[in-house]
């Protein structure tokens, strides 16, 4: 049970970086595209990029890398290349497919993704959780990107849940401050390879180290402390 006395009703994951290891592949495609096409790439490209919506990011490649494609062309031809590698290798995180028919087995489960349409059905498919998220979103079908909170509260919506009693599962920065903008709970797995800046982490709830640990009981934390008023600083579990 929750701090305030009601029970957690929902999870809604992220993609990238959760359940897959994408954040590199992403990254790489993108550079050797814009690269190929005679942009420009600049070290803080990617991490610019993280949370961005496909719309957004593809804007960015196509205006402050000087990428000279339109931006919905480019948008296609990165995804194209991320869906021909993780075909052939899908680089799904240690724990992820325990993780989630282990909250799936006690509440309902969603997504909440920066990844194209295409690139959630596709990793959802080949890892054989598809039919475990009873609602999966991209935040292309949303108005704004992460950091806004627009994706996790259409999530919720189409749940049917209060945000509130919602938990989020999170490694970047544009991504925790997302889930926190739309009042969840907030469990943070931070990505190692492109670690969420430290006010960032401080939206979290709970911090933990992998999906090995995220157990039902740091769900139960995460609304737990949102909803005590005790709770002014994040649980660290196990």
């Amino acid at each position: 049970m929750t701090g305030s006395g009601e029970a957690v009703q929902a999870v809604i994951f992220d993609l990238d970086g959760v359940l897959v290891d994408s954040e590199q592949v992403w990254d790489e495609e993108r550079e050797r595209l814009a690269r190929e096409l005679g942009g420009r790439w600049h070290p803080d490209a990617q991490r610019d990029m993280m949370g961005m919506s496909s719309t957004e990011w593809s804007r960015y490649m196509s205006g402050d890398l000087e990428v000279p494609l339109p931006p919905e062309e480019i948008s296609a031809e990165v995804v194209k290349r991320v869906a021909e590698i993780y075909r052939r290798d899908l680089p799904l995180l240690p724990g992820a497919i325990e993780a989630v028919r282990r909250l799936a087995d006690r509440w309902s489960l969603g997504l909440a993704s920066s990844s194209n349409r295409p690139i959630i059905d596709l990793v959802l498919t080949l890892a054989g959780l598809a039919r475990l998220f009873a609602v999966t979103i991209s935040s292309e079908e949303v108005a704004r990107g992460k950091p806004a909170p627009d994706v996790y509260l259409e999530v919720a919506a189409r749940l049917d849940v209060d945000p509130r009693l919602a938990v989020a599962i999170e490694d970047s920065t544009n991504g925790l401050l997302a889930a926190r903008a739309a009042g969840l709970g907030v469990v943070a797995i931070p990505n190692r390879s492109f670690p969420p800046a430290p006010d960032a982490l401080e939206a979290a709830d709970v911090v933990l180290e992998s999906l090995h640990e995220l157990t039902l009981a740091s769900i139960e934390a995460a609304v737990s402390a949102r909803g005590s008023a005790a709770s002014a600083t994040r649980t660290r579990h196990p």
